[in-house]
Order: structure tokens, then sequence, then C-alpha cells
């Protein structure tokens, strides 16, 4: 099992665009992958799950990842969660 606090980078947080896209990613891995906020823990390939927890950016999630492949998925949701979702790299190519 690993667990990992990430702070999330998102101007929008988890929104629905990039819940949809957390979803997509954590449902290509066998592992379990929860994600917690305060007193709520949710699965991260639920999308209704995800978006109850009206994370913002900033707000600081523990992610906890349990399974065969753990390391890959773990990789992979923290890289999304913790650079925007990509937001970041847009908003340079526009300069």
């Amino acid at each position: 099992m690993l667990e990992q606090d990430i702070v999330i980078a998102n101007r929008d947080g988890l929104d629905a665009k990039s819940a949809a896209q957390l979803v997509q990613v954590a449902c290509r891995y066998r592992a379990q992958i929860l994600i917690e906020q305060g007193t709520k823990i949710i699965n991260a390939k639920s999308m209704m799950g995800v978006l109850s927890l009206g994370v913002g950016i900033h707000d600081r999630v523990t992610l906890t990842v349990n399974g065969a492949d753990e390391r890959e998925a773990m990789q992979a949701v923290a890289a999304l969660l913790s650079t925007g979702f990509a937001e970041t790299g847009k908003r340079a190519e526009r300069r």
C-alpha cells in the first residue's frame, strides 16, 4: 500500500472536466485508488465520489493506492493531481 499527500494544482480544483479525466486515468489500473479529504474517503474510480469531495485549488488530499499495479497507479494519478492536469503547460504555450 502506498500513500501520498498531494496539493491540488488545477485552478478549478476537481471540477467535472478534471474529475472525468481523473476517473478515466484511475480506471486504467487494477489497484484500489482512494482519495481522502478531511473525513471523506472516496473511490477515485467513481465520478460521483470525486465530485462529492468539492476539492478546490491548493486543497490537500491524501492519495492511497493498494494493489498489484499500485506503483504505476500512484505515479499516474499523483502526477495528474499535482500538475494541474497539464494546465500549466497549456498556459505556457499560449504566451
